[in-house]
């Protein structure tokens, strides 16, 4: 009987290691604006400062993944994929961007309305290469 087994131990762990080299990811495709300062106050965190990455990579949420203010302090993985202009997206650029406002009641006001995700100066320009209103993305968390 242990011989039967054996085979079936050895798939099973087979199985097992190949799972764990395996990566799915769900990302998700949406728009993204930039916003500029002022950022405070904000509706996850009010005035306090702390609230920003030092990277200055952070956003504030669209009515779609505001989640009714849960995706406060989610991170959220961000690139350009396309945008009405040619050139615009700098390629193979992912940034992690922290959400610290929901977009619609932000202090300054996106460069587009009703897009997902309206990211800071700083992160809006770390995927773009030419100033434009807004951008077609891929995000996961």
């Amino acid at each position: 009987m242990q011989t039967q087994q054996w085979p079936v131990f050895q798939l099973v762990s087979c199985l097992l290691v190949l799972s764990q080299l395996v990566y799915f990811s769900y990302a998700d495709v949406g728009t993204a604006a930039q916003y500029s300062p002022p950022y405070l106050p904000t509706a996850c965190y009010g005035d306090d400062q702390s609230q920003f990455p030092s990277s200055n990579l952070f956003a504030a949420a669209g009515d779609g993944i505001w989640d009714n203010g849960a995706s406060c302090g989610r991170q959220y993985l961000v690139r350009c994929i396309s945008a009405s202009q040619p050139g615009t997206c700098v390629e193979d650029q992912t940034i992690q961007v922290k959400i610290v406002d929901y977009a619609p009641t932000a202090q300054s006001p996106p460069s587009t309305q009703s897009t997902t995700i309206v990211l800071s100066e700083t992160a809006f320009g770390g995927i773009t290469n030419i100033a434009v209103n807004s951008i077609n993305i891929e995000f996961q968390q």
